[in-house]
């Protein structure tokens, strides 16, 4: 069962992957009950209900490119829409983008968030990676065609896997803070996963590349979707027997050993104590919830 408690996981759209194979199918949903995610350029357009705000294909821009995103509850087909200002474009940070996120209920912030890293896709994958030529949208957004008949070759939308990981040694937990978090904010520590690495391999190398500790023992803790632009979080724990650390100051301001009252009290959400908890947003949150517990 999907864990809905984890930001960006639990969309309750069926991604009805038949239909997306079948353009007859699809075209039959294109209709007047179709659903239109209304979008500011990738971030969510709020209700005034609170949920994400939807509109029909009417509302669509004519020369837009508009992907399947999945049925709703009661068959309707939902979808987005590349709209040509988008491409080419580097969306500005939007600072207010995590309070219009927060007011989103679970399964809606999933929705939004599979939307938001398949758009943002489209808007930059506009040319083939094995020819250049132009490509066109196929399978109903969830791949990409090259248009030059000598090549044709077929492009889909990236995951990019992260793992981000707890490390235990004598009942104390290694964390991390990166030069952009708030004051006193600590957090797992975290680094993509390699060509040619596996998912264990990937959290003992940054272990030691970040903060010059040894993992091994590694197991996988539970996951989530990062829209970010489009990662996937793998979230583990891990054993270290020395507690020697050695950061490497161009990923991290800082790296500590923190013990369980430590843990428990930033988790509590109180902030007089030697850190801040990640938010409840973040998989490492349900990473430190989950040390507490076992």
């Amino acid at each position: 069962m999907v864990d809905t408690t984890i930001a960006f996981a639990g969309s309750g759209l069926d991604r009805a992957d038949h239909i997306r194979s079948d353009p007859d199918q699809l075209a039959g949903l294109m209709n007047w009950r179709a659903r239109l995610l209304r979008l500011d350029g990738i971030d969510p357009v709020i209700a005034d209900d609170g949920g994400l705000a939807w509109g029909t294909l009417a509302d669509a821009d004519p020369a837009a490119e508009l992907v399947f995103l999945g049925l709703s509850e009661d068959g309707r087909g939902c979808f987005a829409e590349v709209a040509p200002r988008l491409v080419g474009s580097v969306a500005p940070p939007n600072p207010r983008l995590w309070q219009a996120m927060s007011m989103l209920p679970g399964v809606e912030l999933a929705t939004y968030g599979g939307a938001r890293s398949l758009v943002d896709w489209h808007a930059r994958h506009r040319f083939c990676a094995q020819c250049g030529s132009a490509t066109k949208l196929a399978k109903g957004g969830w791949q990409r065609n090259c248009t030059n008949e000598a090549c044709k070759a077929e492009h889909y939308p990236r995951v990019d896997p992260v793992t981000i990981m707890l490390v235990e040694c004598e009942g104390e937990l290694l964390l991390g803070r990166q030069p952009r978090f708030p004051p006193k904010r600590y957090s797992a520590l975290a680094g993509f996963v390699e060509p040619g690495e596996s998912i264990e391999e990937a959290v003992a190398r940054e272990v030691f590349e970040e903060a010059g500790v040894r993992a091994r023992d590694v197991i996988y803790v539970a996951s989530q979707p990062w829209p970010f632009p489009s990662s996937l979080m793998i979230g583990c724990c891990a054993v270290a027997d020395d507690k020697t650390i050695t950061i490497d100051e161009r990923e991290l301001d800082d790296a500590r050993w923190f013990t369980r009252a430590e843990v428990e009290l930033a988790m509590s959400g109180d902030e007089s104590g030697a850190f801040i908890a990640p938010p409840p947003f973040a998989v490492a949150h349900h990473l430190l919830k989950w040390w507490l517990a076992k």
